[in-house]
């Protein structure tokens, strides 16, 4: 698990959801997250189903909706801290599937890695306006912090773009997700792309 995150955004999507992940794939992106918060159910399961089927060379998770995960037959899903707790989510996914938890301090962090999450996501790392409830910033230090603690990876969300990412990388980070920093603008792809090449540095 290394290098660049994708996490949809319909409200921010200049090209739109599927366009979106279409040109991430082609990036390179092997982590498709498809995030929606602001629809019916119904709409989520239309979308997730037409994603899923697109994303046949990446793993596709869903956040927060573990209906809509298990629905679609998705890979796994992203939980938050007001999410379903993480024994819940497994229970009803099963084994085989991804589940990733949101942290936002190491209490947290160790919490997940010890109830058998498959990666964390450290966020927010700077401030964002992508997300109302993201919170204050964590910080790089909580990264570093993390990853002494943690063997499973740690995805770094929040804030991020390409005149701060190296920081991020340099911080531990194993992936890192920057979306308004991508699908706000023209060339999803080649975006994308410029933030693979700094994994391909280190």
């Amino acid at each position: 698990m290394k290098g660049y995150y994708f996490i949809t955004d319909a409200r921010l999507s200049l090209s739109g959801l599927n366009h979106d992940v279409r040109s991430a794939i082609k990036a390179g992106v092997k982590i498709i997250q498809y995030r929606r918060k602001d629809v019916s159910t119904i709409l989520m399961y239309k979308e997730a189903f037409v994603l899923r089927a697109l994303c046949k060379n990446a793993i596709f998770l869903i956040n927060d909706r573990v209906d809509i995960a298990f629905a679609v037959n998705a890979d796994g899903v992203h939980l938050g801290q007001e999410d379903l707790p993480y024994t819940i989510a497994r229970s009803i996914l099963g084994k085989k599937k991804i589940i990733g938890v949101t942290v936002h301090n190491l209490r947290q962090a160790l919490l997940a890695a010890q109830s058998g999450a498959d990666y964390l996501a450290v966020s927010p790392i700077f401030s964002t306006s992508t997300k109302a409830d993201a919170g204050k910033p964590v910080g790089l230090a909580l990264i570093e912090n993390i990853k002494k603690h943690v063997s499973i990876p740690v995805v770094a969300i929040g804030g991020i773009n390409l005149a701060n990412a190296e920081s991020v990388i340099q911080a531990g980070a194993d992936c890192l997700c920057a979306i308004s920093a991508v699908v706000t603008k023209k060339d999803v792809k080649g975006e994308i792309e410029k933030f693979q090449r700094l994994f391909k540095k280190h």
